[in-house]
């Protein structure tokens, strides 16, 4: 059953006017919300609804693209717009919300229940849900990202959300499984029958996934410091890639047969002792630098809001191991951080060199056919081979066989939270996280966490902004191999790099 009314809590913050307000907006634009469905932003900011309405359409401008904004959608949008102030950590203001939502939707029951708040009100917000009776079997709740800060509080925020809904009504979002380009990684994989016999430690080497950004931490400094790059993109957004490169092909693409193929590579992630983390994990932290333009960048320590002796990492590099029939011996490598050259989000799977180098004499030869699949930006997949140089001599180059989404007839308006949403209001939980899923992948970062902090002297890299990180995460990746440093633009690479 659709949802009646959409309750936003922390409707009058950042993530409401940046992401759910436009992704709800262009929903609307194309018809996919029904007629009376209500939107309600709750928050305590004091508001009424022609100020709330004046800034979510000031929102709506400066995010949206200006072929997607249109005056007169604008102003049928805001007409489901409404606002409540409250606390949502007082059980006593809940009455309220009741009534509010009697009056707006005349109380179906089908309520859907959007967390946009700090994750402090994560575990209070259910509760008061549960206590006030706006709970019932219909009614759904969408988490936002971080599932917890460690193992023991994603298992007690788990046993407050079951407590409150059953699991089939609980949606915990991440925005990277609604991208289209995320979603192609399946398609890639299992729509083609010529990769299959070659995704496997007979022909893979190892893999790559780097998900980078060319930004500080802007205004976020005071989450941030608290929670660092494996908190904020290693254990949720990067092992998720990580999971659909190394899934088994479920039986069908349905909630239950996907996400337990997510689970069973989450479990087979092969646990990590002192000595690995000593040795395979390396973190950092961006210090201030001079662009070539002489417009200094400032470190991390200086951002508003974080402390000055802050050990938070902004850059992680990591090897990771799968114990199972189809990765054993074959390395994944992951890295995230800020302050990079470019933002960029690709993985890479490097296949084994050819048993014979016939051609090891020409100067130059590739070491190993590539496949880049990226997810943003320019995105797109190439496959990388090698091909002989017309003229005297047998010199071979590597050269690219390339797709970009955009031959498809271009990426969808709007970004992956208009997906979700729906998903979510039509009951769909396919691409949304499952309790097991969460704290499976905890158990795996869970002793790095732990070695973290109860280990001062763990090093902490310093690396100027706009470069690739500290010089020490190659030392991670065997065999003398470093990591691919990625161009902006994935085609003609071997003619410019854009940064």
């Amino acid at each position: 059953m659709k949802s009646k009314i959409i309750v936003i809590f922390g409707g009058s913050g950042d993530l409401a006017k940046r992401k759910l307000m436009p992704a709800l907006y262009m929903l609307h634009a194309g018809n996919r919300l029904d007629r009376d469905l209500v939107i309600l932003g709750v928050g305590r900011t004091p508001l009424d609804d022609k100020e709330y309405k004046s800034g979510i359409e000031a929102g709506l401008k400066k995010y949206l693209s200006g072929a997607d904004f249109r005056e007169e959608i604008k102003n049928d949008f805001l007409n489901r717009i409404h606002y409540l102030k409250m606390d949502p950590a007082n059980h006593l203001e809940y009455a309220m919300l009741d009534k509010k939502i009697s009056e707006l939707s005349g109380n179906s029951g089908n309520n859907l229940y959007y967390l946009a708040t700090p994750p402090s009100l994560y575990e209070i917000i259910p509760v008061n849900l549960k206590r006030s009776g706006l709970n019932n079997s219909e009614s759904r709740i969408i988490v936002e990202k971080p599932f917890g800060y460690d193992l023991e509080s994603a298992g007690k925020m788990n046993e407050v959300l079951r407590d409150a809904f059953d699991e089939k009504q609980i949606f915990r979002i991440d925005h990277f499984l609604g991208k289209e380009t995320v979603q192609n990684i399946l398609a890639f994989r299992f729509a083609n029958g010529i990769f299959e016999p070659l995704w496997n430690r007979n022909y893979i080497d190892r893999v790559e996934i780097t998900a980078v950004e060319n930004m500080g931490i802007e205004d976020r400094g005071g989450f941030y410091d608290g929670a660092g790059a494996l908190r904020d993109m290693v254990q949720n957004h990067l092992i998720q890639l990580l999971a659909l490169v190394a899934m088994e092909p479920p039986v069908a693409f349905n909630e239950q047969e996907f996400r337990n193929e997510v689970v069973k590579v989450y479990r087979s992630l092969k646990p990590l002792s002192e000595s690995d983390i000593v040795r395979n994990v390396v973190r950092g932290q961006y210090i201030a630098s001079e662009r070539k333009d002489g417009l200094r960048i400032r470190g991390y320590r200086e951002e508003k809001s974080v402390a000055p002796d802050s050990h938070t990492e902004t850059f992680l590099a990591m090897k990771v191991n799968i114990s199972s029939w189809r990765w054993e011996g074959v390395p994944f490598y992951i890295r995230t951080g800020k302050q990079m050259p470019t933002k960029v989000s690709e993985i890479i799977i490097h296949f084994k060199p050819t048993p014979h180098k016939l051609f090891s004499s020409s100067e130059g030869c590739p070491e190993q056919n590539q496949l880049i699949i990226r997810i943003q930006p320019n995105e797109g997949a190439v496959l990388k081979f090698d091909m002989k140089v017309p003229g005297s001599g047998f010199d071979v180059k590597q050269v690219p066989m390339a797709f970009t989404y955009d031959k498809l007839g271009g990426l969808p308006s709007g970004d992956a939270y208009s997906k979700l949403i729906e998903d979510c209001m039509n009951g769909e939980s396919v691409l949304f996280t499952r309790s097991d899923a969460v704290e499976a992948s905890w158990n795996y970062f869970n002793p790095v966490l732990k070695y973290w902090a109860e280990n001062a002297n763990v090093p902490l890299y310093g690396y100027p902004a706009g470069t690739w990180g500290p010089q020490e995460s190659d030392s991670i990746i065997e065999g003398g191999k470093c990591w691919t440093n990625p161009c902006k633009n994935l085609t003609d690479t071997d003619l410019y790099c854009e940064l």
